[in-house]
């Protein structure tokens, strides 16, 4: 009778900003994904995630049983509450039971961090080699912006992560550290994981997949692979706003165990040194790029043209609240058909439900979380519709997932309609335009917070895209943010 391989599946997703004083909260964790046991595998079904690959796997060979601990993941923000973090390591931990596994898989992101923690995910793979025993192989993924401890390779033999920036490569990631647990189990190959520290905090404006500095160091880690013995090599670029020890470049190899890869762990940190100046950013002010979008329609290029406000995104970190940007287009006069996404503020949703479609409403937006940033916008409109918050990923990224961002309203005067929303959650995915009745055709320009990630789905629909920054709490100058744990020669 053939032997079936129980494997255990757990997910901690979430991306620390250190200096934003709104805290992550259970109640964050719970409302993106929160799934415990059989419940996980139709949640994840089909879609573009890592436990998206796991579940394919499952369904695709006859003898792996999965046991899903619990998998769930929360919107970048603020240092995660402690006693909520603590809940959820203990959750995670409960799921695995007593019984044995021949193998562990974990989703992480890497870049967690709580109140009293500089690195959650390792306090939470120590418990899980503490409960299942020294010998069964621990395999685990992160995002490109992992902040990850050394410690981790004396605890799981496998690692991965994200080799595209927008994260188009989640399910693919999955699957490379799903067939290097496979190799072990079923073939007896045995792994060790090798990590090198590289000395730089590169900016995440410049770490785009397509082309560039990060597309030149995908390719060359790619390339290492090539060697029969190494079967994945990654580089880790650190979430640039979570202030930790371990926030730099990281080069890491996972190879067959006995495997000297030093001397590819030095070629990987020179070749990332090397191109520390390529990952600084230029930077526009929102007036100029209001100006650049404004020529560009008048020349006829077809909107929306996108204009980017990447220090306040919601996946930096941002806390949807700064008004540079809605300031900027309100002085330039515009009457241009324009969508601003958005401001976080539940009050004022909760307020607009209250009033009810159609109904007139004054406003002061934004500038109650950090109104260093921009005080609030005096606003009065129309409330045009209001939305339950949930639809599902159309585009590259998290195809497939459902999300739920909480409820929202469309304010709308004139031309101008912008979005209020409960939760803190970029513009990512064209199922967001279809949930609050938006046409991009009848848009000529969209006004976003967010960054890279938005790309993905919204290049192609674009007439143009324009990088602008306004006061935020993820700003390109790295110099102006106090950390206590990175070293200033790490800085760009």
């Amino acid at each position: 009778m053939e032997k079936h391989l129980r494997i255990a599946v757990a997910r901690l997703w979430h991306e620390a900003h250190s200096f934003t004083p709104v805290p992550t909260r259970l109640a964050d964790f719970q409302q993106r994904e929160w799934q415990i046991g059989p419940s996980a595998a139709d949640f994840y079904r089909g879609t573009a995630t890592e436990i998206g690959a796991v579940v394919a796997m499952m369904e695709r060979e006859g003898d792996i049983d999965v046991h899903f601990s619990l998998c769930t993941a929360a919107p970048p923000g603020g240092l995660a509450v402690e006693e909520d973090m603590q809940s959820i390591h203990d959750l995670i931990i409960d799921g695995l039971g007593s019984e044995a596994y021949d193998g562990v898989y974990v989703s992480l992101h890497g870049a967690t961090l709580s109140e009293r923690s500089i690195s959650p995910d390792t306090d939470l793979l120590r418990r899980i080699r503490a409960a299942v025993g020294p010998d069964v192989p621990i395999a685990i993924t992160c995002d490109m912006h992992a902040c990850l401890n050394p410690d981790i390779a004396g605890l799981v033999q496998i690692l991965s992560g994200y080799h595209s920036y927008p994260h188009v490569d989640m399910f693919e990631t999955g699957e490379r550290a799903l067939s290097m647990l496979m190799q072990t189990l079923r073939n007896g190959r045995a792994y060790r994981l090798n990590m090198l520290p590289v000395p730089m905090l590169p900016l995440s404006h410049m770490m785009r997949t397509a082309s560039g500095p990060m597309r030149e160091l995908v390719t060359f880690a790619e390339g290492l692979t090539a060697d029969p013995a190494i079967d994945d090599a990654t580089y880790f670029a650190s979430f640039t706003y979570a202030d930790s020890p371990y926030s730099s470049g990281l080069a890491t190899i996972t190879a067959e165990a006995g495997t000297d890869v030093s001397a590819s762990l030095r070629q990987m940190h020179d070749a990332m040194m090397a191109r520390r100046d390529a990952f600084r950013a230029k930077v526009t002010p929102a007036p100029a790029g209001l100006e650049r979008a404004e020529a560009l329609l008048a020349s006829g290029r077809k909107g929306p043209i996108a204009v980017i406000d990447t220090a306040d995104n919601p996946l930096s970190g941002g806390i949807g609240d700064t008004t540079g940007l809605l300031r900027a287009f309100l002085d330039s006069g515009s009457t241009r058909r324009t969508v601003f996404s958005f401001f976080f503020d539940p009050a004022l949703v909760e307020r607009a439900f209250a009033l009810g479609e159609g109904a007139p409403i004054e406003a002061q937006l934004g500038g109650r979380i950090m109104p260093e940033y921009g005080a609030p916008v005096c606003f009065d409109g129309t409330i045009e519709r209001l939305t339950d918050g949930r639809f599902r990923n159309e585009g590259p990224m998290e195809n497939g997932l459902a999300v739920s961002i909480g409820r929202t309203a469309v304010i709308r005067r004139d031309n101008l309609r912008i979005i209020i929303a409960e939760t803190c959650q970029s513009v990512n995915d064209p199922g967001w335009c279809r949930l609050h009745g938006i046409d991009l055709d009848e848009t000529d320009l969209l006004l976003v917070k967010a960054k890279n990630h938005f790309r993905a789905s919204f290049e192609p629909l674009c007439g143009a895209l324009i990088d602008i920054e306004s006061p935020g709490p993820a700003p390109s100058d790295l110099h102006a943010i106090p950390f206590k744990h990175v070293p200033p020669a790490f800085l760009l």
